[in-house]
């Protein structure tokens, strides 16, 4: 669970404080770091979107039991198939 705060500086800016488990906050460091991010880039970006759409800029799903599962696996690496092309790759729907 997230709980915010914000507080006004200087008229310009404010902050926000965000608690966030360690172990989620870890991985999605990492994450960030790869693409070269920030975790204050992020919070930018995310608010700044916010702003723009007037929504929540991004469609927020829970899987289905398969989909979930699919995704279980294979971020464990089980049962995935690799192809040398595309073309091998369609063939293998037909098999």
């Amino acid at each position: 669970m997230m709980q915010m705060c914000y507080s006004l500086i200087m008229n310009r800016t404010a902050t926000v404080h965000a608690r966030i488990d360690a172990k989620t906050k870890s991985a999605s460091e990492r994450v960030l770091h790869k693409i070269g991010m920030t975790p204050t880039d992020a919070v930018r970006l995310l608010y700044r979107q916010i702003a723009l759409r007037g929504a929540f800029p991004l469609e927020l799903r829970v899987p289905n039991k398969l989909t979930a599962s699919t995704l279980e696996k294979s971020d464990r690496g089980e049962e995935i198939e690799t192809f040398d092309s595309v073309d091998q790759m369609v063939a293998s729907w037909k098999e």
